[in-house]
């Protein structure tokens, strides 16, 4: 027994050991090929032109949500996972406290924002879409150099000394206006570019269910005493108005009865 025990020990033990070691860096392993996964789930693909944009549905605690919401806000703004742009706070408080936090942020942060937004809560739904700007790039690459080029061919025209006072000013005129387009197409290009290498991730806030089914019902309890007092008001108001109608019901009831019992004594 003592030799098998030994034997135990020195050859079953240290396999063991070997086999709970390599589960454990297969676990790892599978861990950081989720997260490459989710990375690129959200990913544009190489030479695509999509903008994605996710919404996020989040339940806290009450508590939990204005610290969460300036959390999610600061993580933004100081670059917590990326390059990032906070576009709208939106916060309401009261006995179901709600928010929400629109941001702009690269692909590869998305994913960890997301996870800090739901952090210690339930991520009730998730939506994400994306569209193909790829016939928007197209067309603005093709005005700009389009009007580029008519740029240079006017540029060229204004350097002739043959040319007249009225074709110089239309020249101009054209040209002015060429500027103008060229630099609208530019500034088109640089939010195209911007939607295509960020996105879009708004992320909204909300109680459990069971804290709004008790938020609802202590609302409830608190606006039966305004209900009762408007109930016994509108009782009163109708006692009131129907009064005279009673009095001359009475009265006119007593004049006919007085009426048939003086015809039943006549013979």
């Amino acid at each position: 027994m003592t030799a098998r025990r030994a034997w135990t020990r020195v050859v079953i033990v240290p396999a063991l050991l070997l086999v709970l070691a390599a589960c454990a860096k297969n676990g790892e392993r599978a861990q950081e090929a989720g997260a490459v996964a989710a990375d690129a789930a959200v990913a544009s693909p190489e030479g695509a032109f999509l903008a994605y944009e996710h919404d996020v549905q989040v339940q806290l605690e009450a508590a939990q949500i204005a610290p969460r919401i300036q959390q999610v806000a600061q993580a933004c703004q100081n670059a917590k996972f990326g390059e990032c742009a906070v576009l709208q706070v939106d916060q309401r408080s009261g006995e179901q406290p709600s928010g929400e936090v629109k941001v702009r942020i690269e692909p590869k942060g998305v994913e960890s924002l997301i996870g800090l937004a739901g952090e210690g809560g339930t991520l009730q739904a998730r939506n994400t879409r994306a569209e193909d700007l790829a016939q928007q790039v197209a067309d603005t690459a093709l005005t700009k150099a389009r009007l580029e080029k008519e740029h240079a061919r006017l540029l060229s025209y204004q350097d002739r000394g043959d040319l007249k006072i009225e074709d110089l000013m239309a020249i101009t005129t054209r040209l002015s206006e060429i500027e103008a387009g060229v630099e609208q197409a530019t500034k088109d290009a640089a939010q195209q570019r911007r939607r295509i290498d960020t996105q879009l991730v708004t992320m909204h806030f909300d109680t459990t269910s069971g804290q709004r089914s008790r938020s609802e019902i202590g609302e409830a309890l608190s606006e039966s005493g305004s209900i009762l007092s408007t109930s016994v008001a509108f009782l009163i108001r109708a006692a009131a108005a129907l009064l005279p109608v009673g009095v001359v019901a009475l009265v006119m009831a007593w004049i006919v009865r007085a009426l048939i019992r003086r015809r039943r004594r006549k013979p």
